[in-house]
């Protein structure tokens, strides 16, 4: 399983984004050297530049970023943004990264948690479980069909304008 969960908190100028997974995980060498943009474990090229451009990011607003991870267990990735920074990269289409990671790997269960905390405190949330998906769906229909796919970007679009009314 994976999470990512966003939380956005205008109050105290601060979002942050971490992603957990329950995966092989990592030794703390590994760990170390994960945020080295020349490491990676892939065998297809020789850097791996996701982990050190997110840590750079989160750090170049001001924030942090950190690893934990322990083999058999997962790892988990946490970032803090600082968004007034100057140096503050918007944070993208994540609805449609999400999207992308479910329809592409439909035989995992992703959690999406996005959280909006305005100025005045006023907190709102949604989360999109695939598991719950399955439940309705069944399993003769993946998460990679077309239809389904069409649903996840509905479903993400209106929850996102639901958090920002």
């Amino acid at each position: 399983m994976m999470k990512i969960l966003i939380v956005e908190d205008l109050k105290a100028d601060e979002m942050s984004i971490d992603i957990i997974d329950n995966g092989s995980g990592m030794t703390e060498e590994q760990v170390k050297q994960v945020i080295d943009p020349f490491y990676t474990t892939r065998t297809t090229r020789s850097v791996g530049l996701g982990v050190p451009l997110f840590k750079m990011e989160a750090e170049m607003t001001g924030g942090n970023f950190g690893i934990n991870s322990k083999i058999g267990e997962g790892t988990e990735l946490k970032a803090l943004f600082k968004p007034s920074s100057v140096d503050m990269v918007p944070l993208g289409d994540i609805n449609a990264t999400v999207q992308l990671l479910i329809t592409c790997n439909p035989e995992r269960d992703f959690i999406f948690e996005r959280t909006f905390i305005a100025a005045n405190g006023e907190k709102k949330k949604f989360s999109l479980k695939t598991e719950e998906f399955r439940e309705v769906l069944g399993e003769d229909v993946p998460l990679s069909t077309p239809d389904v796919a069409l649903w996840i970007k509905e479903f993400l679009s209106e929850s996102t304008n639901e958090l920002y009314s």
